[in-house]
C-alpha cells in the first residue's frame, strides 16, 4: 500500500517539473525604481501573465526562465482593479502553461505554487485551499494621493508565498494554472488572483487592447439572505443589499435607493458582488440593463444605462 506522504510528494513533484520551466523571474524598471516578481508563460507566442503590482507603470524590462532562456519583455497591458498584467517577451520562451478554472475548486484541494521568491528561482511550495471568494483591498497611486481599489474573489492558501511569488503561477494537482499569486497576508496567508471566465475575459482584452474597459453604475451592496417567503418563490437564497447610490449615477437615474434589495441584473440572480461586477465589462456600456429589486415588500422593475468607468488618472 503506497504511503500517503509518497503519494503526496509525487504529485508535488509532477507539478514542480511541469511548471518550473514556464515561471519566470521578472525585473522592471519605473519611475520609482526597480519592480521584481514572477511572470508564467500562457501563450505559445511570448505572452507572460503577471500582476499589475509587479509591473507597475513600467514598459519594458526581462524576464529569465529557470532553463536559462532570457528575454527582454514590453508591458501589453495592466488592470489594477484585478491586480493581473500582460507583458511579451521579445524571444523565445519556454512552452506555455495549461491555465485551468478556479471556479472548480474546493476548500481543502492541494494547491502548490511555484515563483522567485526574494530572488530565489524555481521555489517550490505546497498547500490547501484555505477560502475562497475573499477580498483583498489595495491601494494604487493616483496624482492626487492614493486610491483604494478591492479585488474580488482571491484564493486564500496556506501554501507559503514570499515577496517575489507576486505573479507566479499557482496550481491544482493536476499542473493546471488556477491562480496568479498576488500577496502575503501573514504566515500561512497567501492570496492568488483566480483564473476563471471573469479573469479570462480580463486577460484578453489586456491583449487585445492594453486595458480593460469597464461599464459603471454607481452603487455599493452588501449580500443579505433573501426573506423566507419569497426565497420559497424565487429559489434564491441571497441578495445585495443597496448600501449607497452614488448621486447622478446610471444607478440613480434609474431610480435604484439605498435599502433596494437586489435580486436580479440581466435577467439573472444577483447574490453576491461578484454577480454585478461580472456584468461590468464593455459590452454592457450603454446597453439597457433590467434590474429587479424588492421594495418595500414589492417586486419593482428599473432600466439602469451603465456608462464607462474612468480609469483613474496616473
Amino acid at each position: 500500500m503506497e504511503e500517503p506522504l509518497d503519494a503526496y510528494s509525487r504529485v508535488v513533484s509532477a507539478v514542480a517539473r511541469e511548471l518550473t520551466p514556464r515561471v519566470a523571474a521578472l525585473r522592471v524598471r519605473h519611475g520609482r525604481g526597480e519592480g521584481s516578481g514572477s511572470a508564467v508563460a500562457f501563450t505559445g507566442d511570448g505572452f507572460l501573465l503577471t500582476n499589475a503590482h509587479v509591473v507597475g507603470r513600467a514598459s519594458s524590462g526581462h524576464a529569465a526562465f529557470a532553463g536559462g532562456a532570457v528575454a527582454d519583455v514590453a508591458v501589453v497591458g495592466t488592470d489594477p482593479l484585478s491586480d493581473l498584467a500582460v507583458v511579451r517577451a521579445d524571444g523565445p520562451v519556454p512552452d506555455p502553461v495549461t491555465l485551468g478554472d478556479a471556479d472548480a475548486l474546493v476548500v481543502g484541494q492541494l494547491v502548490v505554487a511555484v515563483g522567485n521568491p526574494l530572488g530565489l528561482a524555481g521555489s517550490v511550495t505546497a498547500g490547501v485551499v484555505s477560502a475562497l471568494g475573499r477580498s483583498l483591498p489595495a491601494s494604487q497611486p493616483t496624482r492626487t494621493g492614493t486610491a483604494v481599489r478591492v479585488i474580488e474573489d482571491v484564493i486564500q492558501t496556506d501554501a507559503a508565498l514570499s515577496p517575489g511569488n507576486s505573479g507566479g503561477a499557482l496550481a491544482d494537482s493536476s499542473g493546471r494554472v488556477v491562480g496568479v499569486a498576488t500577496a502575503v497576508a501573514g504566515i500561512g496567508l497567501g492570496l492568488a488572483v483566480p483564473i476563471n471566465a471573469t479573469t479570462r475575459r480580463i486577460i484578453a482584452a489586456l491583449i487585445r487592447d492594453g486595458r480593460v474597459r469597464r461599464a459603471f453604475l454607481g452603487l455599493a451592496a452588501a449580500p443579505v439572505p433573501v426573506p423566507a417567503q419569497l426565497r420559497e418563490r424565487t429559489g434564491q437564497d441571497d441578495a445585495l443589499r443597496v448600501a449607497e447610490v452614488v448621486p447622478g449615477s446610471p444607478a440613480d437615474r434609474a431610480g435604484l435607493r439605498r435599502g433596494d434589495l437586489v435580486l436580479t441584473a440581466g435577467g439573472a440572480p444577483v447574490s453576491h458582488a461578484q454577480s454585478l461586477q461580472r456584468l461590468m465589462f464593455a459590452d454592457a456600456i450603454g446597453r439597457p440593463l433590467p434590474i429587479t429589486v424588492l421594495r418595500n415588500g414589492a417586486m419593482v422593475d428599473v432600466i439602469a444605462e451603465p456608462t464607462e468607468l474612468n480609469p483613474e488618472p496616473a
